[in-house]
Parts: C-alpha cells; sequence; structure tokens
C-alpha cells in the first residue's frame, strides 16, 4: 500500500513541515505570553482569535482557491502562516498577537481545505481512506513534534519562533516542486444545522461543546500545566502526552462505537473526562503523576469530536455527507471560539487548575444531554450506521469525502459568476 502514498507524499511532507510549525505555537505562545505578562484573559482571547480565523477560514477559504488555483492558494496560505510566526517575536503584545492568531487561524484553515482537497482529488474510492488516514495520522506525529521543539529554546528567547518560521516556510517546497496534476476547483458546501439538529441532535451539541472545553484546553492547558509546577520542558511533554493519547485511542473507541450505541460510548468517555478533570482540578500532581493526568485527559476528552461525526454520519443521508461535516465542524470551530474566553472566568493566579473544573463542567452538562438523548431516543440499527472512518471523523477532513459529488446534490455548489480558468480545467 505504500506506493498508493508515492504521488501524494510531497503534499504529506508539507503538511508535516507546515504543521510541526503550528504545533509549536500551541504551546508557546502561552507561556511565552505569561512570561510577557500578558493576563489570563488576553491568553484565552488569543484562543478565541485563532478559532475565530479558523471558522473565517473555512467559511471564506474555498473562494481563495476557486480564484486563485490549488497551488496559488496553498503558496499563499503557507506565507502567511510563516509570516505571522516572526510576526510574534516582533510585536509581543496581546491585541498584536490576537490579530496575529486570527490570521494564523484563518491561513490554516485555508491550508487544511487545500490541502484535504488534493489529497481527495488524487485518491480513488480504494485508495482514499488508506491516504487520508496517512495524512490524519501525520497530522498528529507533526504537531507533537511542533509542539516539542519549544525544549530547544527559553521561551524567553525567539528562537523557537524562528524554528517554526523555517518549518512552515520549507513547507512551500515540496508542493512548488510536485509533478502532481493540480486538481479540479474546490466544491462549495452549504451549512445546514436545523437538518442536521433535526436528524441527529446529539452530533450538534456534542460538536460544538466539545469543541468548548477543547478549545479551552488548547488555548490554556500550557498555562494550567505552569501554574500547576511543570517547568517549560514539562509543559511540552504534557501537551503532547495529551494529543498522543487523544491519537491512540481514536481507532479503537471507534471500532467499539460500531457495535453499540455511538452516544453510551461518547457518555463514558464524558464521565471519564469529568472524573480526570474534577481530578487534575483538586489533587496537587506534579511531575510524572500530572503527565499521568494529562494522558488520561487527551484519551478521555479529544476523541469526544470523531464519536459525534461519525453519530451524525450514521443519521443523516449519505448524498448529505459534505454538508454534514461542513456543519458538524463549523458547529465545532464555534464552540472553540466560545471555550477560551469562558475558561478564563475561572482561572485565577492562584488557581490556574481551575482549567479543568471549566472543562468538567461542560463535559458534565453534555454528559447529562447524552443520556437524556439516550432515554428518548432508540440508538441506530447495525444495518443503519456507517463504519467509523479515521480519515472522515477526525477533527481534520472537514473536506473528506467517500463518493463522486452529486452535482444536483442542493447542499453544494460554486460561486455564482464563476468560470474556470484554462489552468483549472
Amino acid at each position: 500500500m505504500v506506493k498508493n502514498l508515492r504521488p501524494i507524499a510531497s503534499l504529506l511532507l508539507a503538511a508535516a513541515l507546515l504543521l510541526a510549525g503550528n504545533g509549536a505555537q500551541f504551546t508557546l505562545l502561552p507561556l511565552r505570553g505569561q512570561a510577557e505578562g500578558f493576563s489570563t484573559f488576553a491568553l484565552g482571547f488569543m484562543g478565541s482569535a485563532y478559532y475565530v480565523g479558523f471558522v473565517a477560514g473555512c467559511l471564506f477559504g474555498p473562494y481563495v482557491i476557486l480564484r486563485a488555483g490549488h497551488i496559488r492558494a496553498f503558496s499563499a496560505m503557507v506565507a502567511i502562516a510563516a509570516a505571522t510566526t516572526l510576526a510574534y517575536a516582533l510585536a509581543p503584545h496581546p491585541i498584536a498577537w490576537s490579530g496575529l492568531r486570527l490570521v494564523t487561524g484563518f491561513a490554516l484553515a485555508g491550508f487544511y481545505l487545500t490541502l484535504e482537497s488534493w489529497l481527495n482529488d488524487g485518491a480513488t474510492n480504494d485508495t482514499r481512506g488508506y491516504v487520508m488516514s496517512a495524512y490524519v495520522t501525520v497530522n498528529y506525529i507533526a504537531v507533537v513534534s511542533g509542539q516539542l521543539l519549544i525544549t530547544l529554546y527559553p521561551v524567553e528567547q525567539d528562537g523557537a519562533f524562528m524554528v517554526a518560521a523555517m518549518l512552515s516556510a520549507l513547507a512551500i517546497v515540496p508542493v512548488a516542486l510536485t509533478r502532481s496534476a493540480q486538481p479540479a476547483p474546490i466544491t462549495l458546501f452549504k451549512f445546514q444545522p436545523r437538518a442536521l439538529y433535526e436528524a441527529a441532535p446529539v452530533a450538534l451539541i456534542a460538536s460544538f461543546a466539545i469543541g468548548m472545553a477543547n478549545g479551552a484546553f488548547w488555548a490554556l492547558g500550557p498555562v494550567s500545566a505552569a501554574g500547576s509546577g511543570l517547568d517549560n520542558d514539562q509543559v511540552a511533554v504534557f501537551m503532547s502526552v495529551a494529543v498522543l493519547a487523544g491519537a491512540f485511542v481514536q481507532w479503537p473507541i471507534g471500532r467499539l462505537s460500531d457495535r453499540i450505541d455511538r452516544r453510551q460510548v461518547l457518555l463514558a468517555l464524558l464521565i471519564g473526562a469529568v472524573v480526570t478533570g474534577v481530578a487534575l482540578w483538586l489533587l496537587a500532581a506534579t511531575g510524572t503523576l500530572m503527565l499521568v493526568f494529562g494522558f488520561a485527559f487527551g484519551a478521555l476528552a479529544l476523541p469526544g469530536y470523531s464519536l459525534a461525526a461519525a453519530h451524525a454520519y450514521d443519521k443523516t443521508p449519505a448524498n448529505t455527507m459534505v454538508a454534514t461535516a461542513a456543519t458538524v465542524l463549523l458547529a465545532n470551530g464555534l464552540g472553540s471560539v466560545i471555550g477560551p474566553l469562558a475558561a478564563t472566568a475561572f482561572i485565577t493566579p492562584d488557581g490556574p487548575r481551575r482549567l479543568f473544573l471549566f472543562t468538567a463542567l461542560v463535559e458534565a452538562a453534555l454528559a447529562a444531554y447524552v443520556f437524556y438523548r439516550t432515554r428518548v431516543q432508540a440508538a441506530s440499527e447495525d444495518v443503519d450506521k456507517t463504519s467509523f472512518d479515521l480519515a472522515t471523523t477526525a477533527p481534520v477532513g472537514g473536506v473528506v469525502i467517500s463518493e463522486t459529488l452529486d452535482p444536483e446534490d442542493p447542499s453544494v455548489g460554486v460561486p455564482e459568476g464563476f468560470v474556470k480558468t484554462d489552468e483549472q480545467t
């Protein structure tokens, strides 16, 4: 099966480089901001700004690709991401960093849309699952590797920003030199939140709530871990361990949910995440014990989005898969906008662990809702369930589709007045 990856090896290498550079920022920016004297609210606002940009990129990024084509759009998004990475070191101010995070979020969303549609276009129905699973794996490995980059330099220095910017800039090279054909113009999609809520309310509500909890963790987890007594290197390991745990359990949890009600599996994960969050809040864990809790938190809290997405696909028609995927991703993004800001109301200088109180409360409320829905609506019949597919249920993979789109499908389309150029035909 390795031969199936050769045509898209340059794309996977570009993804690894850019996402390693971006992964470093999730841990580096909160720690550097704290060293610069930023308030917890400012750090939370920065996290929300990133997701505002990401949601905007999901909405408007396709138009950039339609206008410029995949290669130019890809190069532009990577260049913007690299430039903003250097700009953080030049302007260490909360307002400036919030604006830069918004731009970074937009660029990363555009990058994901371009790359994923390109990968999808180059895959066949027989190889798509393998190709996209390889892409998701590369994504997780790159993000973890990027977070560990901050151990190379003290956060008070600019070395980590420079390394992250170099990696991001180098992502242009594999695509600029690729001989792979540029794919057809990206297909636009329409969001259908009402239809999804009527068909699968748990999927929509869970995507939003999980976005709140996990968005807060991504934005403020490093600050909470540092306030718990971990040094900067240990904070990087803490965040990496959590991400790795979430990645490792995605597939077995998903396969388990193929056999029983996905909502029950999600409920069990939520209860475990609540218990772990309360333990992180109340117990004075440090060192190795803190890393163990980080692993448990990642394993229980991070896979929830995948189950919500899979449940959405179970309950909606196959020909609306693109609209379903887009709506679930948008709900998760909107929750991620609210989560970091809401969590700042819980965190105090003498209570940095209260971040996990916030995540526990959000997850407890969601668990109560999921339990209620299991009481009032029967589980899907096995014949109605789709098999869990990591490629289409990961937080990345928003434009992954399993079949050729139907041009008559009302959930997809292209802008009025758009005309293909010779380069795009």
